[in-house]
């Protein structure tokens, strides 16, 4: 077998490993900015919906000053949180087994 020529083949193959693994490294920063951009998104939203209903129990706080009524407002803030929790307890376990579906399927 003529030296040179094994000695271009194993060039070859150092240089496609090098890409490939280049390849490898752009996905993963592409998915790991996909990940900030939906966690960054998901507080967003989440500060939002918070605003919302603070300003929601502000109004009907404002409404009617009665301790019947504060309390029932913290009932139903209660009741509200508790869905929240448990709806997003729901979507982290979807979330992770995407992110690690992800991570772990390399694409050509």
């Amino acid at each position: 077998m003529d030296p040179m020529r094994s000695q271009g083949g194993i060039q070859m193959l150092l240089s496609a490993e090098q890409e490939a693994q280049q390849i490898v490294a752009a996905a993963r920063n592409l998915k790991l900015s996909r990940l900030k951009q939906a966690k960054d998104e998901a507080e967003r939203e989440a500060a939002r919906y918070r605003s919302q209903l603070q300003a929601d129990f502000q109004k009907k706080v404002s409404e009617g000053n009665s301790a019947a009524t504060a309390k029932q407002l913290e009932q139903e803030t209660v009741k509200k949180i508790e869905k929240l929790k448990e709806s997003s307890s729901k979507v982290q376990s979807e979330l992770v087994d995407m992110l690690v579906k992800f991570v772990t399927t390399v694409k050509n």
